[in-house]
């Protein structure tokens, strides 16, 4: 089977997911006067390799908006047990829910069946993150097909220091097509 990725320095695609708490989020559309954005992709609550991932990224929260990035999480649990997964998480971001197949698809994501009714009971995305600049292009994206590959929260965010650091002057990487 074959998965069309997104690829770096292309345009973000618009897409609304609904918002724990109310109204929804527009991926890679950053919020409260922040200019990029990161979107993390995540399994949902019957990963708990997410739990501990999500609550580092709450964690670094405050570091990726000094360097001027909003951060928001989603995965394609239905609202209650995105919100169930919340109680553990206590997170200080934009949290989505129900990111659909083709949405995952649009995303290039790697999608999952469960392995029984007692893992979920649909379809997930595998990991996935994407770092959305101002322009609304992908500046960084990393996606894996398991939930034990995935980039270290501290290393991303020194990256993106560098990256929107003026003087660095550093470019999309990964765009040379073939």
């Amino acid at each position: 089977m074959t998965s069309q990725k997104l690829p770096a320095g292309l345009q973000f695609p618009g897409l609304v997911v609904p918002r724990l708490g109310g109204g929804s989020i527009a991926l890679g559309k950053p919020e409260d006067g922040l200019d990029w954005q990161m979107v993390v992709v995540y399994r949902g609550k019957h990963c708990p390799m997410c739990t501990t991932y999500l609550k580092e990224l709450a964690a670094l929260r405050d570091d990726y908006r000094a360097v001027g990035v909003d951060v928001v999480a989603v995965s394609a649990d239905p609202q209650d047990k995105a919100s169930d997964q919340m109680v553990l998480v206590d997170p200080n971001y934009a949290v989505g829910y129900d990111l659909s197949v083709e949405q995952m698809h649009t995303l290039g994501l790697y999608v999952s069946n469960p392995r029984s009714e007692q893992e979920t009971d649909r379809p997930f995305a595998e990991p996935g993150i994407f770092v959305v600049n101002a322009e609304n292009r992908v500046q960084v994206t990393d996606i894996s097909n398991a939930p034990f590959a995935r980039p270290d929260l501290k290393t991303l965010l020194g990256g993106l220091r560098f990256i929107r650091s003026p003087e660095n002057n550093y470019p999309i990487r990964g765009t040379l097509a073939a």
